[in-house]
């Protein structure tokens, strides 16, 4: 389909090694000017869900500063653009859970705000597992948790899992378990 949208300039605002903020002067799809804010990435957003041969999953719990709250995810992290996401996706499961994959499969793509980011995202089931010692980033105070999978469904369904990454990836994962129709 045709772009009905029209880039009249764009005016950088900010930039540091992860994201870029833009605004762009537009006319949309009606002729009229306007602005738009994009937020650029610098990586691809990576999640990954190990299972292992019990239906025994991996949550990590950390207080996100964006939020101010708490928040139980999927393992997941950054792989920079140009570089393998899956390469990128089995060390980040390596640095939250110390676990390693034999078999990894991608499960899906995901654009995590459209309005406002060009970010992609990219889910991995993990099997086939085999554990080590977590090497977390100096800026990782994590919680690990084991859990059955369909707990971690669950958790989806009942509210406390609230990053969308984490959700759209459980319940694609759950459809291709065969937890759910």
């Amino acid at each position: 389909m045709e772009n009905p949208w029209k880039t009249l300039k764009i005016k950088p605002l900010y930039e540091n090694p992860w994201i870029k903020l833009e605004e762009h002067d537009i006319l949309n799809p009606a002729g009229n000017p306007g602005i738009y804010g994009k937020v650029h990435f610098k990586n691809k957003a990576l999640g990954i869900i190990p299972i292992d041969s019990e239906g025994n999953t991996w949550l990590v719990g950390q207080y996100r500063y964006t939020l101010e709250a708490y928040s139980w995810e999927i393992p997941m992290g950054g792989g920079p653009i140009g570089q393998d996401i899956l390469q990128s996706a089995q060390r980040e499961l390596k640095e939250e859970t110390g676990l390693i994959a034999s078999r990894w499969t991608e499960i899906m793509k995901i654009h995590t705000s459209n309005s406002v980011t060009d970010e992609e995202g990219f889910v991995f089931l993990a099997e086939e597992l085999t554990q080590e010692e977590p090497e977390f980033e100096e800026t990782e105070v994590l919680q690990i948790k084991k859990l059955p999978f369909q707990e971690a469904l669950n958790w989806v369904m009942e509210g406390k899992i609230t990053d969308g990454i984490s959700i759209a990836g459980i319940l694609k994962a759950a459809r291709i378990l065969g937890y759910l129709e």
